[in-house]
């Protein structure tokens, strides 16, 4: 995934501007108070040890810096709860059987949206590694939910 990146870059002739890094989330090979924003998409419910992870963004952020974290979340509204949950449950892995034949891949997405905490249980988190000025909105329908939080 990091070489498809890597020819994106290039193909836009990027590449003396942006670098991509292999690296480990909860040891970021960067010094402290390094960026003005930290940005995560679908990627922090994979995080090991969650307060780890989000101590090292903020670590790597400066002082009045923002961390943006797209993540998906479950909707709450009727019927449309109800539809996600069986199409997560039943249907993806099933799909994901016929096209990859990993049926592990489409299990581990459903195990892993349900287990992580979301709404006032993530912002709660976000605050104890030190965040301030947390908020969360919810998008598509409840399927996604964006926070953001600055650094003090």
């Amino acid at each position: 995934m990091l070489e498809i990146g890597k020819e994106k870059v290039a193909a836009k002739k990027l590449s003396g501007i942006i670098e991509l890094l292999l690296g480990d989330s909860e040891d970021l090979p960067f010094e402290n108070n390094s960026f003005d924003a930290v940005t995560v998409a679908f990627g922090v419910r994979n995080f090991e040890h969650l307060q780890k992870g989000l101590g090292e963004m903020y670590r790597v952020m400066r002082p009045g810096g923002m961390v943006a974290i797209l993540e998906f979340s479950k909707p709450k509204a009727f019927p449309f709860r109800q539809i996600y949950n069986f199409y997560f449950k039943y249907i993806l892995p099933g799909l994901g059987r016929m096209v990859s034949k990993n049926e592990e891949a489409y299990t581990y997405l459903p195990e892993s949206v349900s287990a992580f905490p979301e709404d006032q249980a993530f912002i709660n988190e976000l605050e104890k590694a030190g965040y301030s000025e947390t908020k969360q909105k919810r998008l598509t329908m409840g399927i996604a939910t964006l926070y953001t939080a600055t650094k003090k």
